[in-house]
This record gives structure tokens, C-alpha cells and sequence, in this order.
């Protein structure tokens, strides 16, 4: 199996929302990325690399198009979801109160977690699902 070459992550989840430039700012307040890279015409986000720590997200505007015929948002399907993302935090309950602060739904409330760590699920502004803990599996014990 060939790995990519020497890069900080191999793997970066993306997301689409209809209104990227203020999900963009909202993503940064709330739960603290910062910008990368945005590539935009006027409203329309063609892509963007947010990051936080050694992590990234890329995102951009709901289009039509080859990508965007295969995806939905969670407002067109009850708000359910595939996938989230998960994000290490140092602190969950610091990071929970900013992202409450801001209007995120909490919708997994902020618990010690039987596998370790301490973290919490919420929605972002269009409904997105996502997971802050402090559990790092890169530092848990692998199984045998």
C-alpha cells in the first residue's frame, strides 16, 4: 500500500454549506479554527482549508456538479448524518461553554467517556454533526 508523501494529516474531511463565508466565520468563533486558505467568488466558497492544530477542514459552497449531485445537507434528510467529525480538544468542558456560547445545539451532553477522556457532541449552524473530547487515540493503548 503506497501512503501519501510526508504531510501532517492523510486524511481531511469536507463539508458543504449554503451559506459558506458565514459558516466559515462562525466555524472560527465557535470552535476556534482558523483560515488556511479561502477561495471565493463574492458568496460562493469553490474551497477552503481551515485548521486546528495539527488538523484541517476543507469546505466550500452547496453547488451543483459531479460532487454535489452525490451529497445532501442534514436539513434534507431529518438532520441525520453519515459522518461527523471528531476533533481533540485539551479541554472539552472550556471548549463546550465557547461553542454554547456561540449557538452551537449541544446534542450528546458533556461527559466522561467509559473509553477515556471527556467530550461532548453538537451542531454547527446548517446542522453538521460534530464530536470535541479530549481522548486522543493517537496516545490510547492499541489492541493486540
Amino acid at each position: 500500500m503506497e501512503l501519501a508523501a510526508r504531510t501532517t494529516a492523510t486524511f481531511v474531511p469536507c463539508l458543504r454549506y449554503r451559506d459558506a463565508p458565514a459558516a466559515i466565520d462562525w466555524l472560527c468563533h465557535a470552535f476556534g479554527f482558523q483560515r488556511h486558505a479561502v477561495y471565493r467568488d463574492g458568496d460562493i466558497v469553490h474551497h477552503a482549508q481551515l485548521v486546528f492544530g495539527n488538523g484541517m477542514l476543507m469546505l466550500g459552497s452547496v453547488q451543483p456538479g459531479p460532487w454535489g449531485a452525490n451529497m445532501v445537507q442534514p436539513d434534507e434528510v431529518g438532520g441525520r448524518e453519515t459522518q461527523s467529525v471528531c476533533v481533540i480538544v485539551s479541554d472539552a468542558d472550556a471548549h463546550c461553554v465557547r461553542a454554547r456560547a456561540a449557538g452551537a445545539q449541544i446534542v450528546i451532553a458533556l461527559a466522561d467517556q467509559d473509553y477515556g477522556g471527556r467530550g461532548y457532541g453538537c451542531r454547527d449552524i446548517e446542522g453538521h454533526l460534530w464530536w470535541f473530547g479530549s481522548y486522543d487515540p493517537w496516545q490510547a493503548p492499541t489492541a493486540p
